[in-house]
């Protein structure tokens, strides 16, 4: 089956009993048992629940992993699989990442004795230098947040597999339908189902997808042990958000494809950040491991003060955290998505705009914006 239908049928299949054609939610805390010790299939909500389920079934197959494990946020995701490291270990990161997971690592796991470097995983030679004897993981995103870095996953995954360390690629941005990273030799994929899969901006979740089975243990014992999943509710919105995310995704590349080229002639726009325009300088690697260029992009303005006056003109778009929704969304990072990096390696420009394109009509959203800079 093709991605789209896959996404509509893959582990949601009618309710057997009813006949029910959407995943039923499973509202339930426990499960009765028919006899001690033996339950039917679960025994606690905890350790599993059939909606939950069916979320992890679809989106294993949209990667092309074995086994994918959803949790109660993208952070939830990220802190069980580095739960699986020991002090003294060490993780490469990507020198432009989600500040949430940079902060997770900087404020949380170094106090445990995890250490970690930041590398432009662009360049080859940096990665290679930064890799010590007890690197377990190369950590990545493609494109990155909030500069739309790209990164060449499958030159990143033999570099990690050379060194024994596990390639992680943080896919949100790009969704298993513009990408899909356990193809080009990545270990694990990592997601924010908040973001593009959930794709209304009404719920929050995470999720891990890999195909190898001694990992997959390890973190089906410390989803259920350390407890960040996701409830029912959650998952059946995700499960509604995926049946979508095709043709959502097409939109979103549309939208910001125009956008881009809009605010690439502007006078008042000193740079544009998007992997679909030709000059971007990951513009080829993109166009050979992405499907199309993805519906997030970012610009510079003049100033501080001006990157804050367009996003707080913006009529259509509307000034929140966050991305992935129907809606576009306008924020200034520094102050607010990646706040938590301010003084870090991985500090923003300060005049630096970021938007996730919705799937409005692409000539409102360029009004809105041509607005907005006047």
């Amino acid at each position: 089956m093709r991605f789209e239908t896959r996404a509509i049928h893959v582990g949601q299949d009618p309710d057997a009993e009813f006949g029910a054609v959407s995943v039923p939610i499973y509202q339930t805390s426990t499960y009765a048992q028919p006899a001690v010790g033996k339950p039917k299939a679960y025994d606690y909500a905890r350790g599993g629940n059939p909606t939950r389920e069916a979320l992890q079934e679809v989106l294993a197959s949209l990667e092309g992993g074995t086994r994918a494990l959803s949790f109660s946020s993208g952070l939830g995701a990220t802190t069980t699989l580095l739960l699986t490291l020991r002090p003294g270990d060490h993780v490469v990161l990507g020198d432009d990442v989600y500040g949430g997971t940079y902060r997770l690592l900087a404020r949380v796991m170094n106090g445990w004795g995890v250490e970690f470097d930041t590398v432009d995983l662009a360049d080859e030679v940096s990665l290679r230098a930064a890799i010590r004897d007890r690197t377990r993981i190369v950590w990545l995103e493609s494109p990155t947040n909030p500069l739309m870095k790209i990164v060449d996953i499958e030159r990143v995954a033999a570099i990690s597999r050379e060194a024994g360390a596990m390639c992680v690629v943080d896919n949100t941005f790009a969704t298993p339908y513009l990408q899909r990273p356990l193809g080009l030799g990545a270990d694990v994929v990592v997601h924010s189902v908040t973001k593009y899969l959930g794709g209304h901006s009404d719920l929050i979740g995470g999720a891990i997808v890999t195909s190898d089975d001694e990992l997959i243990e390890r973190l089906t014992f410390l989803q259920n042990a350390a407890g960040a999943v996701p409830g029912p509710m959650d998952c059946f919105l995700a499960l509604r958000g995926v049946k979508t995310l095709a043709i959502r995704m097409e939109a979103h590349c549309t939208g910001a494809e125009r956008i881009a080229e809009f605010l690439a002639g502007h006078p008042k726009v000193a740079r544009v950040y998007y992997p679909g325009l030709p000059d971007h300088p990951g513009h080829d690697v993109a166009a050979r491991q992405m499907r199309r260029f993805g519906g997030m992009l970012s610009f510079e303005t003049r100033s501080r003060d001006d990157a804050i006056a367009v996003a707080e003109r913006t009529r259509i778009f509307f000034l929140a955290e966050s991305l992935g929704g129907v809606e576009s969304l306008i924020e200034v990072p520094g102050p607010m998505t990646h706040a938590s990096v301010a003084g870090s390696p991985l500090e923003v420009p300060e005049s630096l705009v970021r938007v996730s394109v919705g799937i409005e009509h692409p000539d409102d959203l360029v009004a809105d914006l041509e607005q907005a800079l006047s």
